[in-house]
């Protein structure tokens, strides 16, 4: 039996990862193991996991993560003690997260629907802009100095670009990389550089480079254009939530953590955070966490449970009548939750 590390985390996490935990249960033979890392244990000890955490996870097959962060703890003490040394120590390269408008919900882009919004972005998740390297000196000065240093190796880019190209190959043929090279000389010129060297060995995919800015405009005015994207950390991270816009919202917005050698349990998330305003209030849209759940099941070879949960929620959001209000519905997270487990059965 597959044992699965379950972080539910902070705020609405631990809301929709029990939703999203019936819904695997239903369709798949799998053990969760919560481990209550997050800021209720950082408030209680300083720290966001137990200091063995990292071996913990090694000991999984896959990690289920809801959200983190409470007004009470800064964001970058929830993100740095626990998400990202995570993605860094088991070395979870690749960041996927599909856009996918799907049939019933409403896009803000007017005259688009489903057929026109069905992205895949694929991010370096390990270094770059949010690699850690630069500090602070003569803080509370006036003359303090604060330096932040992205930091881009070939190897990481390698292992990135070359798994979004396998992806475009399956999909359309179609892979635009991302980046700012234009105005950042050193680090994304070895980016091009690096996206051109593998090119060559996927003659049979086209391959486009886009500035960011001009990546952006593109997803809002020719979103049937985008297909497979690449992108550094940063970069990626931004124009994705610009995609789950697209696709109706956060609440809809799935994303796994990838170690494509397979070495390392790889961990699975919805990408909205923890929205301290709603939760406890049994309203938060359990969607992205059952999506995620799917693509967790899909990393683990069960194709069919996979597809099962997606095509359940598919029907769900096309018939309407079991949405929460970010959708434009009045369904509570366990109604939302109860008309997926019907669709999954039916």
């Amino acid at each position: 039996m597959r044992q699965i590390a379950v972080i539910a985390g902070d705020g609405i996490g631990k809301e929709v990862i029990p939703a999203g935990i019936r819904v695997l249960s239903s369709v798949c033979d799998l053990e969760f193991h919560e481990l209550g890392w997050g800021s209720d244990l950082y408030l209680r000890t300083g720290a966001m996991m137990p200091e063995d955490g990292l071996h913990v996870l090694e000991d999984f097959d896959a990690i289920y993560l809801g959200a983190v962060g409470v007004p009470e703890v800064p964001d970058h003490v929830t993100l740095w003690g626990l998400l990202l040394p995570i993605r860094k120590a088991l070395e979870l390269s690749v960041n996927v997260r599909p856009v996918n408008l799907l049939r019933g919900v409403r896009g803000p882009l007017a005259g688009r629907g489903p057929d026109d919004i069905d992205m895949l972005f694929i991010r370096e998740n390990t270094e770059g802009e949010y690699s850690g390297a630069g500090g602070r000196v003569h803080t509370g000065t006036p003359l303090e100095v604060a330096v932040e240093v992205p930091v881009f190796t070939r190897a990481a880019i390698e292992r990135t670009v070359r798994y979004a190209f396998d992806r475009a190959r399956e999909r359309s043929g179609s892979l635009t990389s991302v980046t700012k090279s234009n105005a950042s000389r050193y680090t994304y010129v070895l980016w091009d550089e690096v996206v051109e060297d593998v090119h060559q060995e996927y003659a049979d995919v086209v391959m486009d480079r886009v500035l960011v800015d001009a990546m952006a405009a593109r997803m809002v005015l020719r979103p049937d254009a985008v297909d497979v994207v690449v992108g550094s950390n940063l970069f990626a991270d931004i124009l994705t939530d610009l995609g789950a816009a697209l696709q109706g919202g956060l609440g809809l917005a799935a994303s796994g953590n990838i170690d494509p050698t397979g070495r390392h349990p790889s961990l699975f998330e919805p990408v909205h955070g923890s929205a301290p305003d709603i939760a406890g209030k049994g309203v938060a849209n359990p969607m992205g966490a059952i999506l995620s759940g799917a693509m967790m099941l899909r990393h683990l070879g069960e194709l069919s449970a996979a597809q099962r949960i997606e095509a359940a929620v598919a029907q769900v959001t096309e018939r309407g009548d079991a949405l929460t209000a970010d959708l434009g519905g009045t369904a509570s997270t366990a109604e939302v939750t109860d008309a997926v487990m019907a669709a999954v059965a039916a």
